[in-house]
């Protein structure tokens, strides 16, 4: 139960969405794209779509990889089950239009099983609405908003919790 390594950036959601996927991945689909929208955070296998609260103000991805399986946590918004094949040991997080946010090295090539968890997603969603209100009947210029969205009081925040379940499937045998 030794956690093995663990990154930790901040991103953007931009269109309220960030993407983890391995370096070499290829376009995700666009059916995990919709089940993210419905179930918050969804994947293909080399894809996993985080639907964040809002679009504007930065979440952090939290990503770590453990010796052994673990439990979702108890005190989270919400959990699902996820998987993630990484060919290359190396994932991204991407913020579409803005570009990657971070790159995570992983301890070894392979597929990753685990859960994602997410907190403060409908608290940082409630401030961003309450300062769209609040910016439309005040006029707020784009400094404004700006420093708004950088004072928000909650921090939206996804963990990946992963271990490694197997290697990879060489590219080879797919045609087997």
């Amino acid at each position: 139960m030794s956690l093995i390594t663990e990154y930790s950036t901040s991103a953007r959601p931009d269109r309220r969405l960030v993407e983890v996927y391995d370096s070499d991945a290829y376009l995700g689909s666009d059916e995990a794209y919709d089940q993210s929208r419905t179930q918050v955070v969804a994947g293909d296998g080399y894809h996993l779509y985080l639907q964040c609260g809002q679009p504007d103000i930065a979440v952090q991805v939290v990503i770590r990889v453990w010796d052994t399986p673990q439990k979702p946590p108890e005190n989270a918004e919400g959990t699902v089950p996820v998987s993630l094949e990484s060919d290359t040991g190396r994932l991204v997080i991407n913020q579409l239009t803005f570009g990657p946010a971070g790159e995570m090295v992983l301890p070894r090539p392979g597929v990753y099983n685990g859960h994602a968890a997410w907190s403060g997603r409908a608290a940082t969603a409630a401030y961003y609405n309450t300062c769209l209100h609040r910016g439309a009947e005040e006029q707020w210029d784009a400094e404004q908003i700006g420093a708004a969205w950088r004072q928000c009081p909650t921090v939206e925040q996804y963990t990946l919790d992963l271990w490694f379940v197997r290697e990879p499937v060489p590219e080879d045998d797919w045609d087997e």
